[in-house]
């Protein structure tokens, strides 16, 4: 082999040849890293195979491959394949999206390196020493002091919180004999409260539905399965059991889950189950740890990994089942840069490997249930929750007849906590039971508006208002970040500002208000901001320590919490004015979600939902508890519109700084997306071009086209033409394209 084909981690299309010198050609593997010269620099490229001789002339200005990076290739030959498919059908530089396949750590033309280990390294002190020889070093008479009265073995970390200097001082001590390091590996445990033991037996439905998806995973071959069961029907435990049966069988196994925020629970029970075997790869972790998990995964050391959306790319040994875990959530879609999703990668990436695919819900996304309605996917139902406890009441408070309250100091305010609530709250907590409440809008006033001149307080770089947080008396837009103390009187006319908008943390105020008594707590972005604080809390809670948990979706996220019964959806169409075609569907799932949350554990739960419009279909079909019904309707309406899943999207978004400049090119692209439309008959849309529906973020103006056709395939010439202008677009302009898009703000 004298050529090679290589994708190098640039923002560019295609790939690469380049002459390989005669002591590399016994040496390189497809997926290998390995380290190129390119313009006048050195990048990180990727193997990807040979290529043949070029004309002469061409060969003679070939550069070599400088050197390979890897013994063996970073991407196994499965998710080298996968990442092509995805750069090709999300229209994407190859390299680069063979470099977000990686974990941190190998992302840079460096050798490969193994992960340290994750360690706690202590001081100890030699038994038998004395402070006595140390008396003209006080310095490391102090460190020493502290090791020996914490009992002669102190962590260093700590050690060097009490003492400045400490570590220099420690090494001291180590050259003096008087002192030894010790490493310790860290085996990260699960929380008490998050951990659930293996039931003694399955009910009759998981019996069937473990028992089709072993036989479809025995087959070994393509089988993808739709697990519809309804909220504490026992959806995990199937999936524990056909991974069980997937190890036994020699075979690795993939799990995804939408957030981190759901990743504690789901790995404490696949950490229960399974012990140390389970890789974790989500980015909460440290960089060391990701890397280590994944080379794990990697030399076949682990078959078993747990993730969010990214973990598609872990390297799982002879893939046998890919599970994807609440499947309709929107987090697996990525937003920027690979704009993938993770769920419908799975799906391919089950096809290429021969495996089973689960997806599981309670409440299918419209794009998995039409599949199975057309026989795409099979489907297998568990409509009973374990042990046969009963679904939730559903009760709807229709808060047009819930008269707003009048408070002598505060003037008349929207009703947070209408009185059917606060009544069943009282009853809740007098039963010693949990209650979560649920809405989804962080802060505490989401409009500040001016009571004298009307202006509202808005972003000065993105087209949304202003959300106050009290606990910070901060101003702060929740799309660009931008935050500034909040005005004591309005900037335009001075006049007295009026807090309007309702968020988590105003409905926190009022329940420790209204509940002196009740230990309450706060579940959102702003409350929950690492994953430590996350996991502690959601452990608290299952262990009983709170007795109200006021939250945003990230309440809503799949949690088994025996002792709440109550759970209330404060004002349940908020989302439901949105500009997005998908606005209906994901309220839909969203309160089914919310309210599968309650009567979990022994006792019977109860769901109010509170509500301006309860004759909404979403909130109607909710309250009625009818997927079936919902679905059916939505998928019609989504036909006569012919919106996904009837059809295939690409959006392209233009957006800059220059207002002009982006219609301009809006406008352009628009006219060459024209001019290769195909035919009539093929039934392609462009939509646009139009302002996006948030004309501005960050600064930065946004317009939009979308472009709708019966197949990705009937979209290629109107999107080609689309690329090949892009190249043409000045750089103050920035193009776009998001191929399946899940959000149209």
């Amino acid at each position: 082999m004298k050529y090679a084909f290589v994708a190098v981690a640039r923002p560019l299309r295609g790939e690469f040849t380049y002459a390989v010198p005669d002591e590399l050609r016994d040496h390189l593997l497809p997926g290998q890293r390995i380290k190129v010269p390119f313009g006048r620099q050195t990048t990180l490229g990727f193997f990807l195979g040979p290529a043949p001789e070029p004309a002469p002339e061409l060969a003679a200005k070939l550069k070599p491959i400088e050197r390979i990076l890897d013994a063996e290739p970073a991407l196994p030959a499965d998710v080298v394949e996968l990442v092509r498919f995805a750069a090709r059908h999300y229209r994407y530089p190859l390299g680069d999206a063979l470099k977000a396949a990686l974990p941190p750590g190998l992302t840079r033309a460096d050798d490969a390196k193994d992960a340290k280990r994750d360690v706690t390294i202590y001081a100890r002190a030699k038994p038998g020493v004395v402070l006595d020889v140390l008396a003209r070093a006080p310095a490391q008479h102090a460190a020493l002091s502290y090791i020996l009265a914490v009992g002669g073995r102190a962590e260093l970390t700590e050690l060097a919180h009490a003492i400045p200097g400490a570590r220099e001082h420690v090494r001291a001590l180590v050259k003096r004999g008087l002192v030894v390091m010790e490493e310790e590996a860290i085996v990260r445990g699960v929380r008490e409260g998050l951990a659930q033991n293996r039931p003694a037996a399955l009910t009759p439905e998981q019996e069937v539905a473990v028992g089709t998806l072993i036989t479809a995973l025995e087959k070994q071959t393509f089988a993808p399965h739709l697990l519809h069961g309804v909220t504490g029907s026992g959806k995990t435990e199937v999936y524990l059991r056909v991974v069980e049966r997937a190890l036994e069988l020699g075979r690795g196994a993939l799990i995804l889950v939408p957030e981190i925020a759901l990743t504690p629970q789901l790995v404490g029970r696949f950490k229960s189950r399974f012990g140390p075997n389970v890789a974790l790869i989500h980015s909460a972790l440290k960089d060391s740890e990701r890397l280590r998990h994944w080379q794990a995964l990697r030399r076949g050391e682990v078959k078993l990994a747990v993730g969010v959306r990214s973990a598609i790319w872990a390297p799982v040994k002879d893939l046998g089942v890919v599970v994807v875990d609440e499947e309709h959530d929107p987090s697996f879609k990525q937003e920027e840069k690979l704009r993938y999703q993770a769920r419908d990668l799975a799906v391919v990436r089950a096809q290429q490997s021969g495996a089973l695919v689960v997806l599981g819900s309670a409440t299918p996304s419209l794009e998995t249930f039409e599949n199975t309605r057309k026989g795409r996917y099979a489907l297998v139902t568990m409509s009973k929750r374990v042990d046969d406890r009963p679904m939730p009441t559903l009760e709807l408070v229709d808060l047009r007849t819930e008269r707003p309250r009048t408070d002598e100091n505060k003037g008349t305010e929207q009703p947070l906590l209408s009185p059917p609530l606060r009544a069943a709250i009282e009853e809740t907590l007098a039963k010693q039971q949990q209650v979560i409440l649920f809405l989804n809008r962080r802060g505490h006033s989401t409009y500040i508006v001016c009571e004298v001149c009307g202006q509202s307080l808005h972003c000065p770089d993105c087209d949304v208002c202003l959300t106050h947080h009290l606990s910070s008396r901060m101003l702060q837009c929740h799309y660009c970040g931008r935050r500034s103390p909040m005005p004591r009187a309005c900037p335009e006319c001075t006049g007295p500002l009026l807090e309007l908008g309702i968020g988590t943390e105003r409905v926190e105020a009022e329940v420790v208000e209204a509940f002196p008594q009740a230990r309450v707590a706060r579940l959102d972005r702003d409350a929950a901001s690492s994953a430590e604080t996350l996991t502690e809390m959601l452990a608290a809670f299952a262990r009983r320590e709170l007795d109200i948990l006021v939250g945003t979706q990230m309440v809503a996220k799949g949690h088994d919490f025996p002792g709440v019964t109550l759970v209330c959806v404060l004002l349940a169409d908020s989302a439901l004015s949105l500009p997005d075609f998908r606005a209906s569907e994901r309220t839909f799932h969203l309160l089914t979600q919310v309210a599968g949350r309650a009567g979990r554990g022994k006792d019977p739960g109860r769901v109010l939902v509170q509500s301006y419009n309860p004759e909404a279909a979403p909130i109607a079909r909710m309250l009625a508890n009818d997927f079936q019904k919902f679905s059916e309707d939505e998928l019609r309406r989504r036909k006569l519109l012919h919106w996904p899943p009837d059809s295939r999207m690409v959006s392209v978004r233009i957006e800059g700084e220059n207002a002009d400049a982006v219609i301009r090119v809006s406008k352009q692209l628009a006219s060459v997306a024209v001019k290769a439309m195909p035919p009539a008959s093929h039934g392609v849309r462009l939509l646009g071009p139009a302002p996006a529906p948030i004309t501005r973020i960050k600064g930065k103006t946004r317009w939009q086209l979308v472009l709708k056709g019966p197949s990705h395939a009937a979209l290629t010439r109107p999107v080609d033409a689309i690329e090949k202008a892009m190249e043409e677009v000045p750089r103050s302009v920035r193009v776009l394209l998001d191929v399946d898009p899940a959000a149209m703000l």
